[in-house]
């Protein structure tokens, strides 16, 4: 390129001289951008001034038109305005002249007001004239003339008011007395539960007459053991495969009967044995109490209550009044007291409550001193019984006044549960009161364990504590035990004291 130079300066010219035209060649474009940049500037500036012309003169617009709108608005409320007005105007007026014509009809009424007031007092001016007359003419009074003639109409028409009187009596009497008797027998009628009169003796069924012989024992020991244990007699007898449990508490009797089962399903009888049996029966017979108690609760739905108080209704279950038992008389009671209260629109739930424990005293009579009414009053106390519940039995026996229709719902249901045929014998109820009195007053003594009276209460046999009571001690109670018995109780024949002193040495050898 560059004759008769240095390659290298060629070389150093030709990159200068590249790079200058590649400058210079930039600088050309940028500047055609440059120019192509202001033109889309402009343009673009132009478009926005154009659409905020048109945005500016459209907001124009409809600010005028809004106003104008307003405007039109305001015309017509102010057209309306003054439309309510004049309908105002015109009430106001109407107000007024009602105003006027009212105020002229209450002077009008003043007025006769006052009139009416001189016509009464004219009136009463008259009368007092009229009756000073006729009190001059008739030489009485006017009380008096009014007693007389009342005196002489009651004079004349005594007899025919009098038997007036007794006839709607007796209607009424009638009527209630059918009313009355219709109530009672539809509840009877309702209620035609079976009745088991409770005897004071149990069989015992024996898979053979062999085993008669074990229950014995050697020298009798078995046998006297058990009664011993248990309180009741064993009466073995010629009958084929059964024995025989005597005893008026029906809670011994299930334990001797229960003991003797399992005594013969375990073929294990000696003393020991016995012993250890008679306790698993005792703890059995418990269950079947609670078991009881529940099942009556839950028959007649009388809801939850104290585990205690069940317990004790379960043991009316063993317990009998004239022969009939206790806790199925109650249920019994429970569902006619149920349907009478039903019947004369009272408290259903109160009176089921009231006959259903009515008799709880019973299931501890003979341990507490006092009636079996007096008792059950203070055993529901203390269990927080309703005190409607307490009103409604505590009358049953009239011990207490009725309080509630309720306490004579229960009273009747008492007789309609006890007087039905053959549901009572007197002559057992008096036969188990006398075997009570018995054991009562055998455990009335200082020193006494147990007493129970067996033989059908010709004989009551009582154990004491020996570290109480020793040898002379025992002949001693003996006596005493007897003349009291002599004193307080009228009997047949004679009866046995048999007071049993033993003691006994236990050592376990390891």
């Amino acid at each position: 390129m560059f004759l008769g130079l240095d390659p290298r300066i060629e070389a150093v010219l030709a990159l200068f001289a590249g790079l200058t035209a590649g400058y210079l060649i930039r600088q050309l474009i940028a500047s055609v951008r440059v120019s192509q940049a202001e033109s889309k500037a402009q343009a673009l500036l132009a478009d926005s001034k154009s659409k905020s012309q048109d945005i500016l003169i459209e907001a124009k617009n409809k600010a005028i038109k809004v106003l104008e709108d307003a405007k039109k608005e305001e015309k017509e409320r102010n057209v309306q305005l003054a439309r309510i007005e004049n309908i105002l105007t015109r009430k106001e007026g109407e107000l007024e002249q009602k105003e006027k014509e009212l105020g002229t009809e209450r002077e009008n009424l003043k007025s006769k007001a006052i009139e009416l007031v001189s016509v009464k007092t004219s009136l009463e001016q008259d009368r007092q004239k009229q009756v000073e007359e006729l009190e001059r003419i008739s030489r009485l009074k006017q009380d008096e003339a009014k007693q007389e003639l009342i005196n002489k109409v009651e004079e004349e028409y005594k007899n025919e008011f009098y038997e007036k009187l007794i006839k709607l009596e007796r209607q009424n009497r009638e009527e209630l007395d059918k009313k009355a008797r219709e109530i009672l027998t539809t509840a009877i009628q309702r209620y035609s539960s079976s009745h088991i009169a409770d005897a004071t003796t149990t069989v015992v069924s024996l898979p053979s007459d062999e085993v008669k012989g074990k229950i014995i024992g050697k020298e009798g020991r078995n046998i006297k053991t058990i009664e011993r244990l248990t309180g009741v007699d064993i009466i073995i007898d010629d009958t084929p495969e059964a024995l025989v449990v005597s005893g008026f508490d029906p809670v011994r009797r299930q334990i001797a009967k229960l003991a003797i089962d399992k005594l013969i399903a375990d073929g294990r009888i000696h003393p020991a044995k016995i012993e250890e049996t008679v306790e698993k029966a005792h703890n059995e017979i418990n269950e079947k109490i609670k078991e009881a108690g529940e099942a009556a609760l839950f028959e007649i739905g009388a809801g939850a209550v104290d585990p205690k108080l069940v317990y004790l209704l379960g043991r009316l279950a063993f317990r009998t009044s004239f022969g009939q038992n206790v806790l199925l008389h109650s249920i019994e009671m429970a569902h006619v007291a149920g349907m009478l209260a039903a019947e004369l629109g009272a408290d259903v739930a109160v009176a089921k409550k009231g006959a259903l424990f009515h008799d709880i005293g019973k299931a501890v009579d003979h341990e507490v001193q006092g009636t079996h009414v007096e008792i059950g009053r203070k055993i529901l106390q203390k269990f927080g019984m309703d005190a409607k519940v307490i009103l409604a039995m505590e009358a049953h026996h009239e011990e207490y006044p009725y309080a509630t229709l309720e306490s004579r719902i229960v009273q009747t249901a008492d007789a309609i549960s006890g007087a039905r045929p053959g549901a009572r014998r007197d002559t057992v109820e008096i036969y188990l009161k006398r075997l009570e009195d018995l054991e009562r007053i055998a455990g009335s003594f200082e020193g006494v364990e147990k007493s129970y009276a067996i033989q059908a209460g010709r004989e009551l046999r009582i154990f004491v504590t020996p570290m109480k009571i020793d040898d002379l001690g025992a002949i001693k109670l003996a006596k005493d035990i007897s003349r009291k018995i002599e004193e307080e109780m009228k009997y047949p024949g004679e009866i046995k004291v048999n007071v049993i002193r033993e003691t006994r040495a236990i050592e376990y050898a390891r």
